[in-house]
């Protein structure tokens, strides 16, 4: 069989165009499709700082390497990329001013320097002095002083100055908008009070440029925006004196001199100071110079302020509080007696962190062992690990001062966790800990229990309310020894650790292992299937890009095991003439973030069920401590496979995921079935409706 795969940067930007989908939605509220919109642009920008930025280093890689990293050739990668993002951009540029158009409608209007009322500039005068000039440093440019370092996660302005009456040219000067300090957007005051006008805070500053640069006596200004993206990847060094926590810190400050790898600017940029900026960037063709509308950093409209008429949320897009805990029994008790499967953002996060609260002030509990990879800024779960701390239980958090954008925050966990006497672990070399779990140990009567919880999601409940995870919480001894297993590795890792790890038997661990069941889980259905019985699988995740158990799939295809995929994002598999069974593969984007992954096997009618941690992708399955625990209660295990059903249905919120990659919605003929919707109702049905 010749195999064939889609490039995996190439689905990605796939999967953004499905973000930008929503925000063209007309029937998606208009205060949502704005923050799609930002939601788009933050994507492009990680895409840009992360993976436009490796193709750039592979280019230099050996063709050996190349070939087993990469479907094509970078170059010809980055190409295609380059002419994807900049239909991309002009498909956003037109969906920009068309919600420009609705929010007219709504009386909403963003304004400019140049459309301001009396009161209004009296206001943006009076705002600019005592809010924001504190904060404006401009720089002046010259074509022989170097380039000052750019942020590449913030937005400037590039300003041209003249005055009338001199010959010769324009003098020049860049400004950073200072919005991490002050905010993007100004509430302007207005006569009619049904109207809400908006100003970006680049435009207050451009307002001001009379004033800002009133010393040198010009009388002529333009300004417009423009970001550098850079790369974010960090070099970490390994000399043997520094300790891990300081190599990150020395891999942020690194980061700082990450090379450009996109240039986007105003398209109506002076353009003597667009070739200036370009110069002193040192950027050529080949690199990513994208013109663009006046607005850019679009990440922030994904805090755009509430100025719309006023919008009810539906009951359907509310959290409720799961059946197994509105009897007001202690969540402790609850799952010491029986598993409860949560699903968020449908049920209520709170049982996670009452679990938690409760153990800190149990007398009985001796210890915690949690794993954490992104906590939520203002974190509940830190809190409560903390007051454990106080209360003098044995509190072990393993910190991964490796997730990509939180290595600051997480260092910032640190030196608070360590100080309350919590232990930080910081895991296994050139591995991340990207496993979702908890272990909770108590002492009664001369006996141990142990319990806890399993998660595809971060232990974060702010992004809980608006990803869609599952987390088990149970007593379960099998799956308790294997966390016990985990942690054990994690607090002292040797170099035989993958035989330790290998010893799990009710969760699937990576590194290697769960590659290994995975394929053994395929193996048995593609058995089944060559000897005309019943084979199926569902597959869900976020990304489907790992090369051999994509070829695995083909083969289960070829055989014909029936595979029904739900992948959010890259999906690099096509399918192949000769299948027996084509690969149903969709994604569905909507309100809510499609986090969890699954994993069902029908497996001779027993139906093996897992949630997990792990994507298929090579650096989950062989670069990453990850874990996937088995759903043994066969309620939960209808229930699991209820929602992938309802998922599979979808023909409102799924695109079909095909070869050339058109993100055309299912058009089915079917009744209506919305799975984000569905689903609430599903799980709402089973409290009572209450």
């Amino acid at each position: 069989m010749s195999l064939h795969f889609n490039p995996r940067d190439v689905t990605w930007l796939a999967f953004n165009e499905r973000v930008l989908q929503e925000a063209m939605d007309e029937n998606v509220p208009l205060h949502l499709r704005i923050r799609f919109l930002g939601i788009f642009s933050n994507n492009l920008d990680e895409f840009f700082r992360v993976r436009v930025a490796g193709l750039k280093r592979a280019m230099d890689f050996k063709e050996k390497v190349i070939a087993e990293s990469f479907y094509q050739p970078p170059s010809k990668i980055l190409q295609r990329i380059n002419e994807i993002v900049i239909t991309q951009q002009a498909d956003f540029d037109r969906t920009w001013k068309k919600i420009q158009v609705e929010m007219a409608e709504q009386k909403v209007f963003i304004k400019t320097s140049k459309n301001l009322t009396a009161i209004q500039k009296n206001f943006v005068r009076q705002y600019f002095d005592e809010v924001v000039e504190s904060n404006v440093i401009p720089i002046l440019l010259h074509e022989n002083t170097p380039m000052p370092y750019l942020r590449d996660k913030s937005l400037y302005l590039g300003v041209a100055m003249r005055k009338k009456d001199w010959n010769y040219r324009s003098n020049y000067a860049i400004i950073e908008i200072p919005s991490r300090f002050v905010g993007r957007f100004v509430l302007l005051p207005t006569e009619d009070l049904e109207e809400k006008n908006v100003m970006l805070l680049e435009d207050v500053i451009t307002f001001n440029l009379p004033h800002i640069f009133s010393y040198f006596g010009y009388d002529e200004f333009s300004a417009n925006s423009f970001k550098v993206t850079k790369d974010a990847e960090m070099d970490i060094d390994n000399d043997i004196k520094t300790n891990f926590a300081e190599k990150i810190e020395k891999g942020l400050k690194n980061r700082r001199k990450g090379k450009p790898t996109r240039f986007v600017f105003d398209k109506d940029m002076d353009k003597a100071m667009l070739e200036l900026l370009i110069r002193k960037l040192n950027l050529s063709k080949k690199d990513s110079i994208i013109p663009g509308g006046k607005i850019h950093n679009f990440k922030h409209f994904m805090d755009f302020p509430d100025v719309f008429e006023y919008y009810k949320k539906p009951v359907e897009r509310t959290s409720f509080t799961h059946q197994a805990f509105e009897h007001g029994e202690r969540v402790t008790d609850v799952i010491l007696k029986h598993d409860v499967l949560l699903s968020f953002p449908y049920h209520t996060y709170t049982p996670v962190i009452d679990l938690l609260r409760e153990a800190a002030m149990d007398p009985d509990v001796k210890s915690i062992q949690i794993t954490a990879y992104r906590l939520a800024s203002n974190s509940k779960i830190s809190n409560a690990l903390i007051y454990a701390a106080r209360n003098g239980k044995e509190v072990t958090v393993m910190l991964e001062l490796q997730a990509r954008f939180d290595e600051e925050s997480n260092l910032k966990w640190k030196e608070m966790f360590e100080p309350e006497g919590i232990t930080v672990l910081i895991g296994i070399p050139d591995k991340k800990v990207h496993a979702k779990l908890c272990i909770i140990k108590k002492r009664v009567h001369n006996k141990t229990l142990q319990y806890g919880f399993v998660s595809t999601g971060n232990f974060n409940e702010k992004t809980a309310r608006i990803y869609g995870d599952h987390l088990i919480m149970t007593s379960d001894r099998g799956i308790m020894a294997d966390i016990n297993k985990v942690f054990t590795v994690l607090k002292k890792p040797k170099d035989d650790y993958l035989s330790v790890l290998k010893t799990c038997k009710n969760l699937m661990v990576c590194p290697q292992f769960m590659r290994e069941k995975i394929v053994h889980h395929i193996d048995k259905e593609i058995e089944e299937a060559k000897a005309g019985r019943k084979a199926q699988m569902i597959i869900k995740a976020n990304s489907v890009s790992d090369r051999a158990l994509i070829t695995k799939l083909y083969e289960a295809a070829a055989a014909g095991v029936v595979i029904k995929i739900i992948v959010r994002g890259i999906y690099c598999a096509i399918n192949q003439k000769d299948f027996k069974e084509k690969i149903k593969a969709i994604s569905i984007v909507d309100e809510y973030l499609e986090h969890a992954r699954v994993m069902y096997f029908y497996n001779k009618g027993a139906e093996d069920i897992y949630i997990s941690s792990a994507d298929w992708m090579n650096r989950n399955l062989d670069y990453r401590i990850e874990a996937a625990a088995k759903i043994t209660d066969k309620n939960l295990k209808k229930e699991l496979k209820d929602i992938l059903d309802i998922q599979l249905s979808d023909n409102v919120k799924a695109r079909i995921l095909d070869k050339k990659l058109s993100n055309e919605y299912i058009s089915n003929g079917e009744k209506e079935c919305r799975s984000q919707i569905e689903t609430y109702k599903y799980l709402k049905a089973k409290t009572g409706g209450k």
